[in-house]
């Protein structure tokens, strides 16, 4: 986390697809609430990027983006992918652009459950369920190394590689131990692998990971395979504290993990480049079919604005913004945290948040 005494900050702002523009309309609200309340300054600079913008221009994301980006403070998303546009072209050509370009290498996704928020876990409670996923952002199975021999033929080869280097394990890993030591929990920082199957890439994992932890005699190390990790999450998600994985493990895992803190309209990530600029977003698509009907749950995009806040060193901020999320689930504003079931509109919901915010003592 950044130790910053600034209070004016530029914020790259990509609504993008869907429901995008509505999320980030309520993230908006709330970075003005904290404004007024913490004396700081957002400046936003906002982009058409997304499925709206191919299809008038069949532009997706140019290079001269990427070097403005370079010079914000963070980049606030909201969600991409589009009906219209064939699948995947988007998410690669912006999203993943995005997180490779900028090496933003580190996807981070609190697991936490919210008093007065349902859990599909039977006797589990938020005590039981607050752990954090760190996800490997820019190597594995998505670096888009590989291709076809044959395509479209009986004898066709598909081949998808998994890249794995030293430098890009060791940097999660070490990233991973240092939050886990600060985090304030058990300290066990759990390597989530498969090495008795993929034995070269995990055996880098398995060694990086003993080689790393000893610099770190305070954190407990813990190995658990990705199945095992699955069965354990919904079992006993108390066992875990920090989690450090690949990038498809972290993907997968971290989809069960927001279903078992309430669903994706809670759910928030980050995607963290330590000396660099980092970007916010929910971890929910772009849900198409609700926009524009004021229905979608803000929640996700607003827990981001925290992540952010708390990225940049406003502790407190992001502390008044958690705050309002929990008092507004907590004591029974909202309904349901999924779409259109809330008993309120999205901009309501953005609305009251705002107005936790500015009570906050």
């Amino acid at each position: 986390m950044k130790d910053s005494n600034k209070k004016s900050y530029d914020v790259a702002v990509l609504p993008g697809d869907g429901v995008g523009p509505e999320i980030i309309r309520e993230g908006s609200k709330i970075l003005d609430a904290v404004s007024g309340k913490f004396g700081l300054k957002f400046n936003r600079i906002n982009y058409d990027f997304g499925a709206e913008r191919y299809i008038r221009t069949k532009e997706i994301l140019p290079d001269s983006a990427i070097e403005e980006f370079r010079k914000a403070d963070a980049i606030y998303l909201g969600a991409v992918g589009d009906p219209r546009v064939e699948p995947g072209l988007l998410e690669k050509g912006l999203l993943l652009k995005i997180r490779f370009a900028l090496d933003q290498y580190v996807n981070l996704r609190p697991v936490k459950l919210y008093p007065g928020v349902w859990t599909p876990l039977k006797d589990k409670g938020p005590a039981d369920i607050n752990f954090v996923v760190v996800r490997e952002n820019t190597e594995g199975a998505y670096c888009g190394a590989g291709g076809f021999l044959k395509k479209g033929t009986p004898d066709e080869v598909a081949i998808q590689e998994d890249i794995n280097t030293r430098k890009g394990v060791e940097r999660i890993i070490r990233f991973a131990y240092a939050f886990t030591e600060k985090r304030g929990g058990r300290k066990m920082l759990t390597l989530c692998d498969k090495a008795n199957v993929l034995t070269y890439a995990h055996d880098l994992w398995r060694r990086t990971f003993a080689e790393v932890g000893n610099e770190f005699p305070g954190v407990r190390k813990d190995y658990a395979f990705v199945d095992a990790t699955c069965m354990w999450m919904v079992k006993n998600p108390e066992y875990f504290d920090v989690i450090v994985t690949c990038n498809m493990f972290g993907d997968i895992i971290t989809d069960l993990g927001a279903v078992i803190q309430g669903g994706m309209g809670i759910a928030a990530g980050a995607n963290l480049n330590p000396e660099g600029v980092s970007m916010f977003e929910p971890i929910h698509g772009s849900a198409p079919k609700y926009a524009g009907k004021n229905m979608i749950n803000p929640l996700a995009a607003i827990c981001a604005a925290g992540m952010m806040l708390e990225t940049l060193g406003e502790a407190k901020a992001a502390k008044a913004v958690e705050d309002a999320v929990i008092k507004i689930v907590n004591e029974g504003h909202i309904k349901d945290l999924a779409a259109g079931k809330m008993g309120m509109g999205t901009s309501e919901v953005g609305d009251l948040v705002c107005k936790f915010i500015k009570n906050t003592k």
